[in-house]
């Protein structure tokens, strides 16, 4: 056999080949069973999850609050909010910008009805602030018109049914933030709007006091709201029901 013909069986064979491995591989792979994600609202809320934490828990990022557990109506509230435009934020009200009322409300209801364990306190402030804060949350300061923290979100701090929210458990800076964006009107609520009042009463030592004690608190039992106060807001508030 002359080399020329060698070459020639060479190539042949090695067309053949490419045509068994390119047959082969032009076979579809099997196709995977499609994965079935539920039609729940639990399942749909997981996308709230990757700010506010697993079911609305918080995570370690200061400036996400906690919405499990919060009262239905404030959550409820919060959302209108932010799709109205009273409190500022790009991400919430684009999410919640063509939700109805109803769905809002079930929203609402679900971060409402979570019970889950509280993250463990914020430490590390002075003394003389954590004093300050703590007289301004339990007293406030009658001579000014700032009544206490307590007096609105329940002796507890856990809020109160159906719309004050709970302030424990809630992250140094975010609390701060909140503060800051009534004082500066970024963030509103319906008339007459209670926390801007309180807001600008205080200093900004005082604010800062304040949310440095409040995150500085414990939670271990009994963190559901209250059904009630045991006498009425100190304030008019538009967002909360009389």
């Amino acid at each position: 056999m002359t080399g020329r013909s060698r070459w020639r069986r060479c190539i042949a064979r090695a067309a053949a080949c490419l045509l068994v491995f390119g047959a082969a591989f032009a076979q579809p792979a099997p196709r995977k069973p499609p994965i079935e994600v539920p039609d729940t609202l639990g399942q749909r809320m997981k996308a709230c999850f990757a700010c506010h934490g697993a079911e609305g828990r918080a995570t370690a990022a200061g400036f996400f609050p906690r919405i499990a557990g919060k009262p239905a109506g404030y959550l409820y509230n919060q959302l209108q909010n932010f799709r109205s435009g009273r409190r500022g934020n790009a991400t919430m009200s684009y999410l919640v910008d063509l939700m109805s009322d109803a769905y809002l409300q079930e929203i609402a209801d679900w971060f409402a009805q979570q019970d889950l364990p509280y993250p463990p306190p914020q430490a590390g402030a002075a003394p003389a602030e954590l004093a300050l804060g703590e007289a301004l949350v339990r007293r406030g300061d009658a001579a000014r018109g700032l009544p206490a923290c307590v007096r609105c979100h329940g002796p507890a701090m856990t809020g109160v049914q159906p719309a004050v929210p709970g302030l424990l458990g809630l992250p140094r800076g975010y609390l701060v933030e909140q503060f800051g964006a009534w004082r500066n009107g970024q963030r509103r609520a319906l008339a007459p709007d209670c926390m801007a009042q309180v807001a600008r009463a205080m200093s900004p030592a005082e604010v800062t006091a304040v949310a440095t004690w409040l995150a500085a608190q414990p939670v271990t039992e009994g963190p559901a709201p209250a059904a009630s106060l045991a006498r009425p807001l100190p304030l008019e508030c538009g967002s909360v029901p009389r």
